[in-house]
């Protein structure tokens, strides 16, 4: 089956905004046009790519899936594009981490990328272990050794979490309440910590890192942070130690085919001189300043 990028540029474009009108702005094609390339392409795959109602275009379980490969196209035509015009260069070094630890590059990044290098360089944030098997990403920096034969991992440095409040007793900190998780972010095991301790006494909940970092920034309650956030944040204040059970390693985890590449070598590197040079506050040992 010969797919043209061009459909799936289009395809792109429906997906992401949600349906035909909007993406006429983008693709300078009519609705209508739209609308029979969208069928052609379905007739291609075979099976229907997206529901169709009058709010919108929403994904099939089959248009997921395309959009994820659709993804990986349109990054490889992105790299061809950028090689041949002599920008950033022949690829993009994608890093997988949490949120929080996405977060903690990014406010980092000119100790990854300068515009000197020749490459560029993605943050994939995700709660979940995103598969760099399947090249889902080149880099991941996780809590634990990897087990697939296929990934070389390099131990880092550890994590220690404690339990933060906002310094003043107002709201919910002054009536002993804590801030919890919703959703996948209820997953990670710091939040079931939490619940499992004190679960009668979450009063509110957010469903992602940030949102529970600001409830408890404004006196909502208590909650659990790693202490390279919560040492960090000046709104913030450490209630107790580090919380021993929670402490976990953090690993950097590579592709054993990708990893002698230079770009790929070069991030790696910069992320563990990083990650050794802020050793002492993903361990707990010192106060941010």
């Amino acid at each position: 089956m010969d797919f043209s990028w061009d459909d799936l540029r289009l395809f792109l474009d429906v997906a992401r905004l949600g349906g035909l009108s909007a993406a006429t702005g983008t693709t300078g094609l009519s609705a209508a046009t739209l609308g029979r390339r969208v069928t052609a392409l379905e007739h291609q795959i075979g099976e229907p790519l997206f529901v169709r109602s009058q709010t919108g275009y929403a994904l099939t379980p089959a248009g997921e899936e395309l959009l994820l490969r659709a993804e990986e196209v349109e990054a490889a035509m992105l790299s061809l594009r950028r090689w041949k015009d002599g920008s950033i260069g022949e690829r993009v070094v994608r890093v997988s981490a949490g949120p929080w630890t996405s977060a903690f590059i990014a406010r980092h990044i000119g100790q990854i990328w300068t515009a000197a290098d020749r490459f560029g360089v993605e943050l994939v944030t995700a709660s979940h272990k995103v598969d760099i098997g399947r090249r889902h990403a080149d880099i991941g920096i996780r809590n634990q050794r990897p087990t697939e034969q296929w990934l070389a991992g390099r131990l880092v440095g550890k994590v220690a979490y404690g339990l933060y409040a906002r310094p003043e007793l107002i709201s919910g900190v002054a009536a002993g309440y804590f801030v919890g998780a919703a959703g996948d972010s209820s997953q990670t095991h710091s939040a079931r910590w939490l619940h499992a301790r004190h679960g009668d006494r979450i009063a509110t909940r957010g469903n992602d890192a940030m949102s529970v970092l600001e409830l408890v920034a404004a006196g909502a309650g208590m909650s659990v942070f790693p202490c390279f956030v919560g040492d960090a944040d000046p709104r913030l204040s450490r209630m107790a130690g580090t919380i021993p059970e929670l402490e976990t390693e953090q690993w950097l985890v590579c592709h054993h085919e990708e990893r002698h590449t230079p770009a790929v070598r070069t991030v790696t590197e910069r992320i563990a001189a990083l990650m050794r040079e802020q050793g002492p506050l993903f361990r707990g040992e010192r106060i941010a300043g």
